[in-house]
């Protein structure tokens, strides 16, 4: 990939609870090392990258759910680095509707979008599925759903800086398990790794197991919200108020979720008072003007733009 600063900023977040509890929490800043990429899309794109262009590939496919900052990232990497993309999205009910700000987004930057039936997206990820993909729209490099491989997990291992050594505790969003990994991989002798899942899964961590090794790391229980992009009143409220406290804006499905449990962990005890603490804001601000469309015909309060 073209060179870009690769040290993302680190914030110190200073709010009344941690004080309270004599927690020092600080957030990597990922959404702003390269907001085109969205926050820590752009680690797990950057080897994918290397190896479609050194394998001879100039066409990208992936898959992902209308919202999805894995599409919108894509979209943006294709046209910066001059790949062709297609996106193979969730829903087939979508098809001639009009495109939500995401998928206007990816479509905006190039990338062709083909919307599958629920029960055909459900086969994404078997390989008779995938060599009939690339049958019809290849030769192409294919991207899993989220940007999840060996590849995405050596980019988010990058996150972390030698001086990072000194934190007790890591913590990020988990969706499809990548940056979790990274962190994981690149966690120093004696840190601990708390991911906090977006989304609803019986048997999530099991899964998870499969690819991250060791027993350094653990799951949140309560951090969905009931799952997948499921948001509420409270959540809304804490993300606005926290960017009216800090300054940083988050996004309801990852970080928002995120750092709205950590935080009542604090709260609880669950995270022991004097921890030190570095949270990984993973970005995907661009969903917010989507998230918005869906508040307001929920009636829920809207999110700071």
């Amino acid at each position: 990939m073209r060179p870009d600063p690769e040290t993302a900023q680190t914030a110190f977040v200073d709010l009344p609870v941690l004080r309270e509890h004599g927690v020092s929490l600080y957030l990597r800043r990922e959404d702003l090392l390269f907001p085109q990429l969205s926050g820590n899309k752009y680690r797990k794109l950057k080897y994918n990258l290397a190896a479609a262009r050194r394998q001879g590939f100039g066409r990208l496919i992936t898959f992902g759910g209308a919202y999805s900052n894995h599409i919108h990232a894509t979209a943006a990497a294709g046209r910066l680095y001059g790949f062709e993309t297609l996106g193979l999205i969730r829903g087939d009910e979508l098809q001639g509707r009009p495109l939500n700000p995401t998928l206007a987004d990816a479509r905006q930057a190039g990338m062709e979008l083909v919307f599958l039936s629920r029960a055909a997206y459900a086969r994404r990820g078997t390989p008779a599925f995938q060599k009939t993909c690339l049958a019809r729209y290849g030769p192409a490099y294919l991207l899993p759903e989220g940007g999840t491989n060996e590849l995405a997990i050596r980019g988010c291992a990058e996150i972390l800086e030698p001086a990072d050594a000194r934190f007790d505790l890591l913590c990020c969003p988990v969706g499809t398990g990548g940056t979790l990994a990274g962190l994981v991989r690149g966690a120093a002798p004696g840190q601990r790794v708390l991911g906090y899942p977006a989304l609803k899964a019986a048997g999530l961590r099991d899964e998870l197991s499969r690819f991250i090794p060791g027993e350094n790391w653990e799951l949140s229980a309560h951090s969905h919200l009931g799952g997948y992009g499921k948001v509420t009143a409270g959540l809304i409220d804490f993300i606005n108020g926290f960017r009216e406290q800090t300054g940083i804006a988050l996004d309801p499905v990852y970080t928002g979720k995120m750092l709205y449990a950590l935080l009542d962990d604090v709260r609880s005890g669950q995270i022991a008072p004097g921890s030190t603490i570095l949270a990984i804001h993973t970005g995907g601000l661009q969903g917010n003007r989507g998230m918005n469309l869906e508040l307001r015909k929920k009636n829920l309060p809207l999110l700071q733009l």
